[in-house]
């Protein structure tokens, strides 16, 4: 595996990462049309994005880091048949090496569904063993998405 980093995905990469978001998100986050997700990526600021690759070309995962608001965002995908071999972590690094604080939404419990069925886990607690601390009450509430806003910052 090797970890690539463009500022500009090929149409070809969106197509793959369009699967992986759909396929590791929650079913409520899922884009039905390839044309909203490109809307959600055309729509991001000063965008980076790592691209976990495997020797046959084949997307594993994805970190993206984005400016919002004036600050500093971000989102990771990996594959679930790659979890626990530390490739979250290595997009997580390549991420914290762009910019010295990061912001996310994540997802708190355990009641969303991934559209093959498969019960969608939360990540917190990868988050909060790499540094990130959940910032106090502030929570994204809406039909959509049920999450929790986490912050890291370099020392």
């Amino acid at each position: 595996m090797k970890i690539i980093q463009t500022a500009d995905l090929t149409l070809e990469q969106k197509l793959l990462l369009f699967d992986l978001w759909n396929l590791e998100y929650p079913e409520r986050i899922a884009y039905s049309e390839f044309s909203e997700f490109e809307v959600y990526l055309k729509g991001l600021m000063e965008t980076r994005h790592f691209l976990l690759i495997s020797e046959f070309n084949q997307i594993f995962g994805w970190a993206f880091g984005f400016v919002r608001e004036e600050e500093n965002w971000f989102g990771i995908i990996v594959n679930s048949k790659e979890h626990g071999k530390g490739f979250g972590r290595l997009l997580l690094k390549e991420l914290k090496k762009e910019k010295s604080n990061l912001n996310g939404w994540v997802v708190d419990h355990s009641n969303d569904v991934k559209r093959n069925g498969e019960l969608y886990g939360s990540p917190l607690d990868f988050y909060l063993k790499n540094g990130f601390l959940v910032v106090g009450n502030t929570r994204l509430e809406n039909n959509v998405i049920s999450a929790v806003k986490v912050k890291w910052e370099s020392e």
